[in-house]
């Protein structure tokens, strides 16, 4: 009997999750659509926080000042204090463009109370001066030429105060095939791209590796400082955001992570980091969500394993129902359908990261991110 109102219950979150949550596992919204032109392009300035990326800071610079963008255009690096040789490769990289395009800003001391990240690109949007718009990007982001005319002509177009792409990120090998998409999956589960870009819905968003903000606008949600202790600060970002305007999130093949994960605990690195933060560093959130990963997920294969009769039947229906909702974003990134059916222990990993996500937190270790343990910012 506690099986079938188990196996009932999770079905029921199942069918509630792909018929009434804003169709998040379509992956419907995408930036595919023809590009417009427009009669004058704005000023554009992109923003690059950078902080030890030698090791790909080259491509990222490179595929920024090859932008075919027809106005005038220009990039900030902000090094953020970097001990390798970033700044170094991004000046020899812009001595092959016009002199100009790119500027190097030496980033100051992190002062008390500011996620790195975000100082860097506060201190950057400081060095652009009075353009129309910010670009700001990832120093692991390598961008399409046409990516900031799409990006600024569908804002312009649209009436858009902010507009993101959600870079496709490295998926090249076991453990991306296993963790990577299903990152998507679950953040777009998280922020339904339809709610965001729905002006009338209350969810807001953004995905730090391609965000193109309009100052004025930004100016007036109070600028990066209003976000400055934020971990998860692109979605802090498109929450201030959405206050002034209209934004959008999409899906894209345009700006690509040049960033991959060797192996599982790198890529649980990258979980952890920002998990405690989503739940507000609360340990009652921490454990309400651990208990529901486990009823959406793992009852359903567990019943249809090892019981039988209507237990089992229920079971499975959920099982194959969350192999449906997995397989847009498995098609989007080239991988088996097959990988559907692993989505059960593909959540067990991220519930072990989330959990871990707490204990670093709870050691003073949290959010760690180039050296700094930045989640302590936000207790």
């Amino acid at each position: 009997m506690i099986a079938t109102i188990l196996g009932l219950t999770s079905l029921s979150i199942w069918i509630g999750l792909l018929f009434f949550h804003g169709g998040f596992w379509l992956c419907h919204e995408r930036d595919d659509r023809p590009v417009p032109s427009l009669e004058i392009w704005p000023d554009v300035v992109a923003i690059v926080p950078a902080r030890n990326e030698a090791d790909v800071i080259d491509k990222a610079i490179d595929a920024l000042l090859r932008q075919d963008y027809p106005g005038n255009f220009k990039v900030i690096l902000v090094d953020d204090n970097s001990e390798d040789r970033t700044a170094e490769i991004a000046k020899r990289i812009a001595g092959t463009y016009p002199e100009g395009k790119l500027t190097i800003v030496n980033g100051s001391a992190l002062p008390k109370g500011w996620a790195g990240k975000l100082w860097a690109l506060d201190q950057g949007i400081k060095a652009a001066g009075q353009v129309k718009w910010l670009w700001l990007t990832d120093a692991d982001i390598a961008h399409q030429d046409d990516t900031l005319k799409m990006l600024v002509a569908h804002a312009e177009k649209d009436g858009l105060i902010f507009h993101s792409l959600m870079a496709r990120l490295s998926c090249n090998n076991f453990a991306e095939w296993a963790l990577i998409p299903a990152f998507v999956f679950f953040f777009q589960m998280l922020y339904p791209f339809r709610h965001i870009n729905n002006p009338k819905h209350k969810t807001a968003g953004a995905a730090g590796g391609c965000m193109l903000a309009d100052r004025a606008s930004l100016e007036k949600a109070g600028g990066i400082g209003a976000i400055r202790h934020a971990i998860i600060d692109d979605c802090s970002l498109g929450g201030i955001m959405k206050k002034q305007g209209k934004i959008r999130l999409s899906l894209t093949n345009r700006s690509l992570s040049i960033r991959p994960y060797l192996g599982f605990q790198e890529i649980g690195h990258m979980i952890s980091r920002s998990a405690y933060a989503q739940l507000r560093y609360s340990f009652w959130l921490l454990a309400l969500t651990l208990f529901g990963m486990c009823l959406v997920y793992l009852v359903p294969p567990a019943l249809a394993l090892l019981t039988h009769g209507v237990s089992a039947w229920i079971g499975l229906a959920g099982w194959i129902m969350m192999a449906l909702a997995f397989q847009p974003i498995l098609h989007f990134y080239h991988r088996s359908p097959l990988w559907g059916l692993a989505l059960p222990l593909i959540a067990a990993f991220y519930s072990c990261a989330t959990f871990f996500s707490a204990v670093h937190v709870w050691q003073g270790r949290g959010g760690m991110w180039k050296g700094r343990a930045q989640a302590r910012i936000g207790l």
